[in-house]
């Protein structure tokens, strides 16, 4: 199974069920996409967690209050573009805008991760990882 995939449904399920936090093994990839996603304002905290000689990953999610009252998250929706299957790349003039600007693609360069709008301003492109809204 694809790792960033794993973590990214742990992430979709635990903010549609309402859970304050989700747990997922660590790796320095995932908590890089997770860092990007604390910048962005999508989540509230990441930590690293050592437990029984293992590694795991604490990201902290954040929801806000509708007018009704209601919970909701921060993370409407997530989504994995490249696969282990099947990559996708992009050139930097093909470069993705989520939700017309109201989500995030995260992008893998060579310059290291970056949302699309940064791989835009660094004139740079890659292989699209995931679009989160």
């Amino acid at each position: 199974m694809d790792p960033i995939s794993d973590m990214l449904t742990r992430i979709r399920n635990a903010s549609r069920a309402g859970h304050p936090e989700v747990v997922v093994p660590f790796s320095s990839f995932k908590k890089k996409i997770a860092e990007i996603m604390k910048r962005k304002g999508f989540v509230e905290k990441v930590s690293e967690e050592n437990e029984s000689k293992r590694n795991f990953l604490k990201i902290s999610l954040k929801y806000f209050q509708n007018e009704k009252g209601n919970r909701n998250p921060y993370i409407q929706g997530l989504r994995r573009i490249s696969r282990q299957g099947q990559r996708i790349y992009v050139g930097k003039d093909r470069l993705p805008v989520v939700k017309s600007g109201h989500g995030f693609a995260i992008i893998s360069t060579s310059k290291g991760l970056m949302t699309d709008s940064e791989a835009r301003r660094a004139g740079l492109g890659g292989e699209i990882i995931c679009e989160i809204w």
